[in-house]
């Protein structure tokens, strides 16, 4: 049954139209149960990165509204190629008010083999998402081996190495001058900051500034995955869950990200998986509509 878009939200009619396109391109839908134990998603609250909401049942035990679909997916992951698609619901809290909120969500999840192809078709899936959208978006990447790399060639403390990955989010380049570092690691956290611009001009940048092997492979990584996007490190995530390509969208009208998405073979291992993962939300309730 075809149903007419002026009945629609213009949230709704987006839903719709992602369905189509991650059908056809070969997504099987996933749906989940409302709750689920609150153990398994209390083992994982660092990629969560907020409060669950918690009920106990008839049984007495402590059950979750689901705050998370990708945990989800991971956890009925059996191994092989699997290429999934959902739209749902979550429940978390966001922003700095603490208040829960019911949280609309549509994506895709791509586990196995994560290749340079599966990336490419990720992000592709990914700007197009943004392009149903609106026309006027952005799309911002950047590589979590590359920080990883340079954290290792940074010789500080713990606390300081912390306190230069939020200068980064926060891109306070006199921040990393001031902590003192050596000149020429200071040069390139401080460059990371400020970096800023289409993928395709600054990748040459990344690979000259790289200090050791593991960064010129994200750099070349990089590169070779991200045209038609920006570089921005400021959108580094948590780095005990993803490991590599990362990124944002953004459309005019909305306070933040409407795309969040990157690679987390982290997550898959401490489910006990085996191969890589990569994926990305669109966050349904985040589009004003103005162009949907």
């Amino acid at each position: 049954m075809n149903i007419p878009d002026s009945i629609l939200s213009p949230a709704e009619r987006v839903e719709l139209r992602l369905r189509k396109l991650f059908a056809e391109s070969g997504y099987r839908r996933y749906r989940m149960a409302r709750f689920e134990p609150y153990d398994f998603y209390s083992a994982h609250m660092g990629f969560l990165g907020g409060r669950i909401l918690t009920f106990t049942d008839t049984d007495g035990r402590l059950m979750a509204l689901k705050p998370d679909v990708t945990l989800s997916i991971i956890k009925n992951y059996r191994g092989g190629e699997e290429k999934v698609s959902y739209t749902e619901k979550v429940y978390r809290d966001i922003g700095s008010s603490g208040e829960f909120c019911e949280i609309s969500e549509a994506g895709i999840e791509r586990l196995g083999t994560v290749d340079a192809e599966a990336q490419r078709e990720v992000l592709a899936l990914a700007k197009a998402s943004l392009e149903l959208i609106s026309p006027d978006h952005i799309l911002d990447v950047a590589h979590i081996g590359y920080v990883a790399g340079l954290l290792k060639e940074t010789k500080a403390k713990s606390a300081v190495k912390a306190e230069l990955l939020k200068l980064v989010k926060t891109k306070n380049v006199g921040g990393v001058r001031s902590l003192g570092l050596d000149a020429g690691v200071s040069s390139v956290w401080e460059s990371l900051a400020e970096l800023y611009g289409p993928a395709e001009s600054l990748s040459q940048s990344l690979a000259d500034m790289s200090l050791n092997g593991e960064m010129s492979a994200a750099a070349a990584e990089l590169a070779g995955v991200s045209a038609g996007a920006n570089v921005d490190f400021s959108i580094i995530r948590d780095m005990n869950y993803y490991n590599g390509l990362v990124f944002k969208g953004y459309v005019p009208g909305a306070s933040g990200a409407v795309v969040s998405g990157g690679r987390y073979d982290g997550l898959v291992k401490s489910l006990g998986g085996k191969g890589g993962a990569i994926g990305f939300a669109v966050y349904l309730d985040s589009i004003n509509g103005e162009e949907a």
